[in-house]
């Protein structure tokens, strides 16, 4: 049962914060905005309550059902922030993550959100068949 549920109520949750999140502040939800709203802009409070619900959320879920996530392998710190930079860059490149465009951006019928997340699926799937 845990296999439909648990998709089903995450799917609606992340629905209903994008619709409350764009009545609310006016903005259309996606994380690398929102990262950078909280840079760069002088209001701060909504992109920095933002990022602290998906920690608090994430961490909360894991404690009330006791699942965690094992951390993969042991990776270089250095490739880890060259890695984080380079994605960091390509979303603001690509006018927003895959989580904007595939959420907010779909949902709008945006021609540009439905390539990126036509070309982010695709890509997603040759690196599989490649790689495995």
């Amino acid at each position: 049962m845990d296999s439909v549920f648990n998709p089903l109520v995450g799917g609606l949750l992340i629905g209903v914060a994008t619709v409350v999140y764009l009545l609310s502040i006016g903005k259309v939800i996606g994380i690398s905005g929102i990262f950078a709203q909280l840079l760069f802009n002088r209001d701060r409070l909504y992109p920095f309550l933002f990022i602290a619900g998906l920690v608090i959320g994430g961490s909360a879920y894991g404690i009330l059902t006791d699942q965690t996530v094992p951390f993969p392998e042991a990776r270089s710190p250095f490739l880890l922030i060259v890695s984080g930079l380079l994605v960091g860059y390509g979303t603001r490149l690509g006018g927003g993550c895959t989580s904007g465009h595939g959420v907010c951006g779909i949902s709008r019928l945006s021609p540009r959100s439905i390539a990126a997340t036509i070309i982010f699926m695709l890509t997603a799937i040759i690196t599989v068949s490649v790689l495995h």
